[in-house]
Order: C-alpha cells, then structure tokens, then sequence
C-alpha cells in the first residue's frame, strides 16, 4: 500500500457554541491541515498521484474556509466548528473531490496549534 501526504495551510476565526470556558469567546487559528491518500498501484510513472494535483484538488476545499467565520458557514451552524468537526467536514469534501480517482481517503488532520490536532477518518 502506497500513502501520500500533502499538507495545506488556512487561517479563520470561529467561536464554540454552549462552550464553557474560553474558547466560547470568538477568536482564530493559523490551522494546518494534512491530507492522506492510499492505493495498492502507481500510475505509468511510478505516481500515486502528483503532488501538485493532490495539493490542488485539496486547496479547492481548503479555501472556502480560509479567512472566514466558521461559525457562518453552513456545515458549522450544525456542528460546533471544533478541530475534530473541521477534520470531517474536510474529509467529505476531499473525498468528494476525489471520486474520479482510484484512490481512497485515509485521513484528514487538523492543526489548530503546533501542539494539538484532530483526526478524522472513515474505518
């Protein structure tokens, strides 16, 4: 089994809804966010995929978020826009965007600071 991973940056603000402690407070990350692919084959030229593609295909997710309001957007109006909930929300998109491809999701990590991120994949 073959794994690329891409990383890709955004910077937004959101606040967490019923939260009862600071984060309740409207206030923003310098997120990052990685992207792993799989598959068993390579392409003719000895590629999972090119980076430059994978890398494009997840910035077209990736920034419908940057420098926004979370808490706006439709998907965080029903789920609190915590790192776990952004990791899913990307996960779905990525995946979506990648359904012309024959390779599979494995997981999307959200950094919301260097020291704490939140994963999300599908088992």
């Amino acid at each position: 089994m073959y794994k690329l991973t891409v990383q890709l940056e955004f910077s937004a603000a959101h606040h967490l809804r019923d939260y009862p402690g600071k984060c309740s407070r409207l206030h923003g990350h310098n997120y990052r966010v990685e992207v792993t692919v799989a598959d068993r084959q390579l392409d003719d030229h000895g590629m999972l995929i090119d980076f430059g593609r994978l890398k494009q295909l997840c910035e077209q997710v990736v920034d419908e978020l940057d420098h926004s309001l979370l808490n706006d957007h439709p998907f965080f109006q029903q789920n609190n826009p915590t790192s776990e909930n952004i990791a899913r929300y990307l996960y779905t998109q990525v995946a979506e965007a990648l359904t012309d491809t024959e390779m599979s999701l494995e997981a999307v990590r959200v950094w919301e600071s260097p020291t704490s991120s939140a994963t999300y994949r599908e088992d």
